[in-house]
């Protein structure tokens, strides 16, 4: 018999019992949670459209003056590649291959994160260095509330992760540890796809004019 597909993102499957009952509704939560979260985004992204020019720059610095596009490479690429090291950890939850394997991949997980932050930490005191802090001009306090807004996401999951690699260490995978990973993986995987629109709107668009 085929068991139907209840929610988008990693179902775990009858045989993990209770938690695979219960995602349906926490996870369907959740992505209510991260759709009121994308609203957000949203408007800081038309925010920094609009003064994405050369009247919101005000004659300040500009994306040539303050972006270092080889350093924002280099976090696309550490922030991909978290995603999928975080995939693998599902991938063992999923097929039940143990708590250890999945601590593996969520502490390689969580370093990458942490090296994205590190590396966008010290972009931001270039750009400061620079002069190009939120009060010189419209389109900098745009930057400024978009790309740190993400900044914090990504903080705010590596905290995550860490509370729950305690969890698994001294609950172990019960049913309410499994789908609250299931939502830690969908909120990392949806700043991925956060990242890839300020990759593109804010880094690409903005060196190529």
């Amino acid at each position: 018999m085929r068991h139907p597909i209840l929610h988008p993102g990693l179902n775990l499957g009858p045989h993990h019992g209770e938690a695979h009952d219960h995602a349906e509704t926490v996870v369907f939560g959740f992505w209510v949670f991260l759709m009121s979260d994308l609203i957000i985004f949203g408007l800081m992204f038309a925010t920094y459209v609009t003064m994405a020019n050369p009247m919101g720059m005000a004659g300040g610095p500009g994306p040539k003056d303050a972006f270092d596009l080889g350093s924002v490479f280099a976090q696309t690429m550490t922030l991909l590649f978290s995603s999928v090291t975080f995939g693998f950890a599902t991938l063992a939850l999923r097929h039940e291959r143990g708590p250890r394997q999945l601590m593996v991949w969520l502490v390689v997980t969580l370093a990458l994160g942490l090296i994205f932050l590190g590396l966008e930490f010290r972009d931001f005191a270039d750009m400061i260095a620079k002069g190009a802090v939120p009060q010189r001009s419209g389109y900098l306090s745009a930057f400024w509330g978009l790309v740190p807004l993400h900044g914090l996401h990504v903080a705010s999951g590596c905290v995550w992760i860490l509370v729950m690699l305690a969890q698994i260490r001294t609950m172990g995978l019960v049913p309410v540890v499994k789908t609250r990973l299931l939502r830690l993986g969908l909120f990392w995987h949806f700043l991925d796809l956060v990242w890839i629109g300020i990759f593109t709107i804010v880094y690409l668009m903005g060196l190529s004019q």
